[in-house]
């Protein structure tokens, strides 16, 4: 089966010996660098990479089994192998790669031990399995990870022996593992000099000193000292040799991050208007890996639905307090919301911890005060409330900024107690989202996303205004202006709802390496009362399509969405840009 690219042809022959299949084909045409030539290469290169492709394409061969292979390169007609490297030909016009596969080996006998226990060998490694060199390796992997994971930090390979019987096309493996002792945990070092403290680089890393060795206890310790942001490489090695008393020491590698960094973003929606943002970061603000952050945002330029709100907040974080898996952090927050419901200034505080359950699992609790003065539908009211914030998160997608394929899954449960004109309550909120993506004609990603919210306790009119709900705009429902739907007080007098839903789903197809488009469709209830029923509550809904531009920093997003159902349904094609998908 002939394979062309450019002047290089790849064949193979010998049915009888064992054929390859169009994949294996394939990947041998991948393996090979003379293939993948252009026409600028000169004869030099041309010569060093046929020359190079002798053992890659072996190697791609032994993956597959075939270990009676033959190779042959020839540069118009003259083996590569013989041709003198320094003395390359003139010029070549022709290159042409025969390869003579042989039968394809299966396993005779399989051994590998010893096993500690627990360890999965891989089914593949059996008789009369395929005798993929791939599968060698996979066994032997195993077997150490399994030493490994009881301790064992220093078992490897003590010895292997493999005999190819060409006759038979049979491969006898015998494995034998060297488990050595049980080690462990020593002391952790630092290589280079840091910014960061040396004794916050150890209690941020959490190496328990002591304790048996775990490969798993290494890799949360790496994990822990990248989330700090701290540093821009980490890696954790262990000593060559352990210690006469049984422990093994570690060593830190460690590349600080720039210590300030800051950035800018901006959205446009054809009626909710401008929203321009910033920030400024310092990742290293006292030498604990602690970090300060300052946010500032203004939104609602040139919109036509309320006025222009703008916010200023701070957030400080220090990693590993209490223990290595709890963060500290202190945050305030100024702001004014302008909007057709309501107006409001606001003052919060908060601190609290968030602890990580583990990589994809996140928990925080805080304690937060808030003080505001607010103008809406029931007249101008100043009040205090003392909250409990609990958040929660999961995420299991592969990719947060433009996810293919996972779940995710936010909630927040804040009792509050008032002070003032507004009453105490139960405030809580939930969002899930879903990806899965498809191989059709092109790629396409099926993302849908389910949002809930409800307020207890307080009645609407004695409610913090910032704690009601509303739907429409960016986040909710797109094809509406923003926070458009809401309860009819009468009048022509509006409040947020104790109640919300917000679905959404998205098609999201991949035109090509950088450009994708988008269908989509978002329905949102408010409700008066804290549990939805169809009686006192309203539905909106919208759809559209968009584009989204590949860049480094996530998609450029650009939607347009027209109204479907709802209150507002006269006000037309609505336009969206921003960056990142819309969930």
């Amino acid at each position: 089966m002939p394979l062309v690219a450019g002047a290089v042809e790849v064949s193979v022959r010998g049915a009888s010996e064992g054929a390859l299949s169009q994949g294996q084909a394939d990947s041998l045409r991948a393996a090979s660098l003379t293939a993948t030539l252009d026409a600028a290469a000169t004869p030099g290169d041309i010569l060093a990479a046929a020359q190079a492709d002798y053992g890659r394409l072996v190697a791609a061969l032994y993956a597959e089994g075939y270990y009676g292979a033959v190779v042959r390169i020839a540069l118009d007609g003259r083996e590569a192998g013989a041709i003198d490297p320094v003395r390359p030909p003139s010029r070549v016009q022709s290159v042409v790669i025969t390869v003579a596969p042989g039968p394809q080996f299966r396993f005779g006998t399989t051994r590998i031990a010893p096993l500690a226990e627990g360890t999965v060998v891989p089914p593949a490694f059996a008789s009369d399995e395929i005798a993929r060199v791939t599968v060698l390796r996979e066994a032997a992997s195993a077997g150490v990870d399994g030493w490994r994971t009881l301790g064992h930090a220093k078992a490897a390979i003590g010895g292997q022996t493999l005999r190819a019987v060409h006759r038979a096309g049979r491969l006898d493996a015998d494995i034998t593992l060297a488990p050595g002792p049980q080690l462990r945990f020593g002391q952790l070092g630092v290589e280079a000099p840091s910014a960061v403290r040396t004794e916050r680089i150890l209690a941020i890393a959490g190496l328990p000193v002591g304790a048996v060795y775990s490969p798993e206890d290494v890799r949360r310790a790496s994990t822990r000292l990248r989330r700090t942001g701290a540093f821009s490489s980490v890696v954790l090695r262990e000593a060559e040799v352990a210690n006469p008393d049984g422990t093994l020491d570690f060593s830190a590698a460690l590349v600080d991050q720039p210590a300030r960094r800051f950035g800018a973003g901006g959205e446009v929606a054809s009626l909710d208007g401008v929203t321009l943002s910033g920030y400024w970061l310092h990742r290293n603000f006292t030498g604990a890996a602690d970090r300060l952050r300052f946010d500032a945002e203004i939104a609602g330029i040139g919109g036509t639905r309320g006025g222009i709100d703008y916010s200023v907040a701070t957030r400080y974080t220090r990693p590993a307090t209490r223990n290595a898996d709890t963060d500290l952090f202190v945050e305030a927050e100024i702001a004014r919301e302008d909007e057709e419901a309501f107006t409001q200034d606001v003052l919060t505080f908060g601190i609290g911890y968030t602890r990580y359950v583990s990589e994809a699992v996140e928990i925080s609790v805080a304690i937060g005060l808030e003080a505001a003065e607010t103008t809406d539908a029931f007249g101008t009211r100043d009040y205090v409330i003392l909250a409990l914030p609990l958040e929660g998160t999961a995420d299991y997608r592969d990719d947060a900024r433009d996810p293919l394929r996972g779940l995710y899954v936010g909630a927040s449960v804040m009792p509050f107690t008032g002070v003032g004109s507004v009453d105490g309550g139960l405030h809580v909120t939930g969002d899930v989202r879903g990806y899965v993506t498809r191989d059709l004609a092109r790629p396409v990603t099926f993302a849908a996303r389910a949002q809930v919210g409800a307020l207890m306790g307080a009645s609407l009119d004695r409610a913090p205004s910032g704690l009601l709900f509303f739907s429409g705009g960016g986040g909710t429902v797109r094809g509406h202006s923003y926070q458009s739907l809401a309860v009819d007080l009468g009048g022509g007098q509006s409040a947020g709802g104790r109640s919300f839903l917000g679905l959404s789903a998205e098609a999201r197809v991949r035109w090509n390496e950088t450009i994708g488009v988008v269908g989509f469709a978002d329905a949102g209830y408010i409700g008066r009362e804290s549990v939805p029923n169809a009686s006192d509550g309203e539905w909106h809904s919208g759809a559209g399509l968009g584009l989204r531009y590949a860049t480094g920093i996530g998609p450029i997003r650009v939607d347009l969405a027209l109204p479907v159902t709802g209150p507002e349904d006269e006000t037309g094609l609505q336009f969206y840009i921003g960056i990142g998908q819309a969930f």
